[in-house]
């Protein structure tokens, strides 16, 4: 049976269902430059990353890029959406909600790796912006027949602004943590980390699209780019634990107009780990598991 196209299916949540259970895969090596450049990018002062070494958890997103002609690109810079990801186009801005990731087994530098991705769940919510939209795509990174990590990934889109509106407040954030790291961002971290994920998402680079398209006030610093300085707290502060699993949520946006920080808390099980925004709320949250 034939697979809906784009032009099939109305912007209509029920058409959506049709795209449940659609799968795409991708090969890529873990290649050990690509590693080193993220390395050099989050300032890591560790020996460089070289083949055998165990890739550092939620660095598997610096590969199996999802690649497509100019031609076939929407207006904010992502794939035309329709083809693996369902058409809601009523719903333009599209984020990174959160991801709930299970570390298996190392994914070695240098390795060829599969990653099979499927959509396993469409669903609409109404929100105090209106409705909303959550597509949960199931990734798999499998390496020599055997599966490395599991990663389930949630994109949500959202309305347009409207006129006028401002960021209702957030959860204050914890007033004491063990871990810190203060960072400033800037567009070349950004522009860097976009270049090392084939992130053409307009809203981390494009200044003039991010504030006058989608109605942000600078530019947005990408959801899993927040979640890998929160587990590189743990690399720092506990160097050679294995963290067997890590969950986040992205709570309300970060730009590149203030510096953040990211804050951890650990316990005997794991680590509660947070990013907070320049005005004092939790920007997102997140629970590493350790081995």
């Amino acid at each position: 049976m034939s697979q809906p196209t784009h032009s099939d299916v109305p912007d209509d949540p029920a058409a959506w269902q049709a795209w449940i259970g659609r799968t795409q895969e991708a090969a890529d090596t873990i290649d050990a430059g690509r590693a080193q450049a993220l390395q050099a990018t989050l300032d890591d002062s560790g020996p460089p990353l070289e083949a055998g070494a165990p890739l550092p958890p939620l660095w598997h997103w610096l590969y199996f890029w999802w690649v497509a002609p100019s031609a076939a690109l929407g207006p904010d810079g992502h794939p035309a959406r329709g083809g693996f990801l369902p058409p809601i186009e009523g719903l333009p801005r599209r984020m990174w909600a959160g991801s709930r990731v299970r570390f298996l087994r190392p994914l070695p530098v240098g390795a060829a790796a599969m990653r099979r991705s499927t959509v396993a769940d469409i669903r609409v919510k109404q929100g105090r912006s209106g409705r909303l939209a959550f597509v949960t795509v199931r990734h798999e990174i499998v390496h020599e027949a055997q599966t490395c990590l599991i990663d389930e990934h949630d994109i949500v889109y959202r309305p347009p602004p409207r006129p006028g509106e401002t960021p209702r407040p957030g959860e204050p954030a914890p007033a004491e943590a063990p871990w810190r790291r203060d960072v400033k961002p800037d567009p070349v971290l950004l522009f860097r980390y976009s270049a090392l994920t084939f992130n053409g998402h307009r809203i981390h680079y494009d200044r003039p699209y991010a504030v006058e398209v989608e109605g942000y006030p600078g530019l947005v610093v990408h959801g899993p780019l927040l979640a890998t300085l929160m587990i590189e707290l743990v690399r720092t502060a506990r160097p050679g634990t294995r963290v067997a699993g890590f969950t986040f949520r992205a709570l309300r946006p970060v730009f590149d107009t203030a510096p953040f920080t990211v804050a951890g808390r650990p316990d005997a099980e794991g680590a509660d780990l947070w990013v907070t925004g320049a005005d004092g709320f939790v920007a997102m949250r997140g629970r590493a598991a350790f081995a």
